[in-house]
């Protein structure tokens, strides 16, 4: 299991990048976390992907979704694969709403809470949209950065349409305006990730009390501030455990957990094993190969410039 922590969106600077990948073998489960909000399209082939305990295996046609700092893991099956991938900051989409649904909700509902694509006319509508988005990037016409926008629209009310759980749970209330009230509290985690920032810092960093902050916070990013800047310092102790020679005592002290014990017990709850476990396994497996057309620059929104090399 390889981790990787990723700064979007690509390129610095851009609301949003667009590219398709390609892998020719099968690959180990590799995970990744970043800034930007995410939506793909798997192309072609079978790939496995994970969101918290939720796994799905995924074939042409599914779409997934993953909110910012969200760290997700996939694995292909049945290579070769093909995925279309849009990684946008929330001013691209704005408030835009699906019969006064914020888009955000589809982002904020609880992972195995989140549209599926789940009927044949929709995957293949899926398809089309996808190829139509990687279109747009390839020819350039005039406005082509508003038929991406619109087709990432497309796909998000597709799923919409899909979704059995609209209109429930704390996902429903989500707005992108409070989302930016958020951004100083987000920002502050992702600065410090050698210590534990509480609630009450990061209210206060937002101009929020306590309960305001809370409320929003949930009803925003679709679970509590707590779990959300633990799951931020595990996945950045899951990247040093795979790319540094750190030891597992010298990783806690340096992503904020009092001990080796306090990562142990955090750590296994939400990869499912322990830190040691983790580093040796992963350093035996093989980086996932990805052949050398695997990106299509000539399909990124920002010309090819930093982009990472998974979903």
């Amino acid at each position: 299991m390889l981790a990787r922590v990723t700064e979007g969106p690509y390129p610095p600077g851009e609301q949003v990048s667009v590219y398709v990948l390609r892998r020719t073998e099968p690959t180990p489960l590799d995970t990744d976390m970043h800034q930007a909000f995410e939506v793909g399209v798997v192309l072609s082939g079978r790939q496995e992907r994970s969101l918290g305990e939720s796994v799905e295996d995924m074939t042409a046609g599914d779409v997934f979704l993953y909110s910012a700092w969200e760290p997700h893991g996939w694995r292909v099956t049945s290579p070769p694969t093909r995925e279309l991938i849009v990684h946008f900051t929330p001013e691209y989409l704005g408030e835009e709403t699906l019969e006064g649904t914020s888009w955000l909700s589809l982002f904020a509902s609880a992972p195995g809470e989140r549209p599926r694509i789940r009927s044949q006319d929709a995957r293949w509508r899926a398809l089309a949209v996808a190829d139509e988005i990687s279109g747009e990037v390839v020819e350039r016409r005039s406005a082509w950065r508003d038929g991406v926008r619109w087709g990432v629209l497309r796909l998000l009310l597709t799923l919409y349409r899909e979704w059995s759980a609209r209109g429930k749970g704390g996902g429903a209330h989500a707005r992108t305006s409070d989302l930016a009230r958020l951004l100083p509290a987000i920002k502050l985690v992702g600065e410090n990730s050698a210590r534990r920032v509480s609630l009450r810092e990061a209210a206060e960093a937002c101009s929020l009390s306590v309960t305001q902050f809370r409320f929003v916070f949930c009803h925003t990013m679709g679970l509590s501030f707590g779990r959300f800047a633990l799951r931020h310092r595990l996945a950045q102790a899951a990247h040093l455990l795979l790319t540094t020679e750190l030891s597992v005592e010298e990783v806690a002290r340096e992503t904020g957990f009092a001990d080796r014990s306090h990562l142990h017990h955090s750590f296994r709850r939400y990869y499912g094993m322990t830190p040691g476990r983790y580093q040796q396994e992963g350093r035996c497996l093989r980086e996932p190969h990805v052949d050398a057309s695997s990106v299509d620059e000539d399909r990124d929104a920002g010309g090819g410039r930093d982009q990472p090399r998974s979903g």
